[in-house]
């Protein structure tokens, strides 16, 4: 780790600045005010191109993790109530799935109101921990100087001896005749009129979990999907949540992407709607067309190119060794940093360790291996470590065991609309040390069920110690500790009774 050249009797305005405050740079902040360095942070949202504007917190807080997971959690209820309130003795007599209707309104605006109360609580957090909150939009003039400009204009300039670059991404656009008329996850959750019949473009995880709750509210939701699902996943977990979510009303239209979208005038009764061309030549009607491509880092106009740090051409990135720059007082964590993992816990956990390197004397840097994550679609899936795909390059298939399992969730055997689909579990060691190399698991709670798993593997566990562990039963968590069943051994691997 190179030293900066900070000195404690410089004449600058800060100690840090850190240039975003998102989850990232709220947590590297405020700790780096703990050990009483002079701190500010810069926030300034940039509307969206429709318009979509929030408060501090960043990506996760009001248009990512917090509002997808609360709309997420709403259609887990309506399906609950659909599939598993009578087989449980809950009478649904008088709210049949057919006289369920679902006010978009009242979520978003649930939804919305708790997020308010975030930013609100940040700013307070802010305060109490002795940061300065500078709501401006920042350019760097040169290495310790950035020129700021708030909401009304007005125009200064602040001094720094070091600057944290945390302004994490926005949405990538459509670039296709028309593109501006789709709208991204930075408009969705807090879209003032119900969404209507929805076309999801992209096969991110970010798509599929947009996809899976409208149509688990009981929206018309198409996915178009350019080749395959969840690129970068297992892809025989990303398999079964595609065949899950096309039984549970979700259309995938594979191997297209939009070529055109033109507005279709408004008839009586009816808004105006979305012409979607499609590259087969095909064409359809939307009322709302979500684009969900990937995700370019918000660092275009920071003014990177004064202080002759580069950026990675399409993504934006910057590029950086143990989070810092080519400019050596400036530094980067989040989502805005080339290599780094596009999760809220990791720009909080660099965030951290940053912040004590620099002013608490330590030495240990940011661990970006074996960082668990959960994509919420219709059927979770969480994982941890390497792919099979990934372990098989990296070790060879001949190399490598994968222990898996299909069981049925307790909670599902009364239900038999939920038995058209199993859980799904898998592991997957290196034979010649028994060393677990990936943990993957699609069900219900899979965020809740892999945490714990995450740990074991930070603590290089091998498949021995999974063996030894003892379950929690009846749970799905307790399947990951009893498996058996190699696929190498061509054994059926579907769970039997307790």
């Amino acid at each position: 780790m190179v030293d900066d050249g900070h000195s404690p009797d410089h004449k600058y305005d800060y100690d840090l600045v850190v240039i975003g405050g998102g989850s990232g740079g709220l947590a590297c902040s405020k700790e780096a005010a703990a050990f009483g360095a002079k701190v500010a942070v810069l926030d300034f949202v940039k509307p969206s191109p429709h318009g979509s504007v929030w408060g501090l917190g960043g990506t996760c807080v009001n248009v990512g993790c917090i509002p997808k997971k609360l709309m997420h959690y709403a259609a887990l209820v309506k399906e609950s109530i659909k599939y598993d309130a009578e087989p449980f003795g809950i009478s649904t007599s008088a709210t049949t799935s057919s006289s369920m209707p679902h006010s978009w309104e009242s979520l978003r605006e649930n939804v919305q109101n708790h997020i308010h109360g975030l930013n609100f609580k940040y700013r307070v957090n802010l305060r109490e921990n002795n940061v300065v909150y500078l709501n401006k939009l920042g350019k760097f003039l040169d290495s310790h100087n950035m020129e700021v400009i708030d909401k009304k204009g007005t125009v200064s300039k602040i001094s720094s001896s070091r600057f944290v670059v945390a302004v994490g991404g926005r949405p990538t656009p459509l670039e296709c005749e028309g593109g501006e008329l789709a709208i991204s996850s930075d408009d969705l959750f807090s879209l003032n009129e119900d969404p209507g019949r929805v076309l999801c473009v992209g096969a991110s995880y970010i798509s599929l979990e947009c996809a899976g709750f409208l149509a688990g509210l009981g929206h018309d939701v198409t996915v178009a999907v350019r080749s395959i699902l969840l690129r970068g996943f297992d892809r025989e977990c990303a398999e079964k949540i595609g065949s899950y979510m096309s039984d549970h009303g979700v259309i995938f239209r594979k191997e297209v992407i939009p070529t055109r979208l033109e507005k279709v005038p408004s008839v009586e009764g009816m808004k105006e709607r979305i012409q979607v061309t499609f590259s087969d030549g095909t064409t359809d009607i939307y009322d709302t067309v979500v684009a969900a491509i990937g995700r370019t880092a918000d660092t275009k106009k920071l003014g990177l190119e004064s202080v002759n740090v580069a950026v990675e051409p399409g993504n934006a990135k910057i590029p950086a060794k143990y989070e810092q720059t080519s400019c050596p007082n400036i530094y980067v964590i989040g989502d805005c940093m080339k290599g780094c993992p596009e999760l809220t816990p990791v720009a909080i956990e660099a965030g951290v360790a940053l912040a004590r390197r620099l002013f608490n004397g330590s030495k240990v840097p940011m661990d970006y291996k074996n960082v668990c994550t959960t994509v919420f679609t219709p059927v979770e899936y969480g994982c941890v470590g390497l792919s099979e795909e990934e372990a098989i390059e990296t070790y060879g298939e001949d190399n490598i065991d994968v222990f898996h399992k299909s069981f049925f969730p307790l909670e599902w055997t009364l239900s038999y609309p939920r038995q058209e689909h199993q859980a799904f579990t898998k592991v997957i060691v290196l034979k010649s040390s028994q060393s677990v190399l990936g943990i993957h698991y699609v069900g219900p709670n899979a965020g809740e069920v892999m945490q714990g798993y995450g740990v074991a593997m930070k603590k290089r566990i091998t498949f021995q110690d999974l063996l030894d562990t003892v379950g929690i039963h009846p749970t799905c968590s307790e399947e990951i500790v009893t498996l058996k069943v190699t696929k190498r051994s061509g054994l059926d691997a579907t769970a039997g009774g307790c």
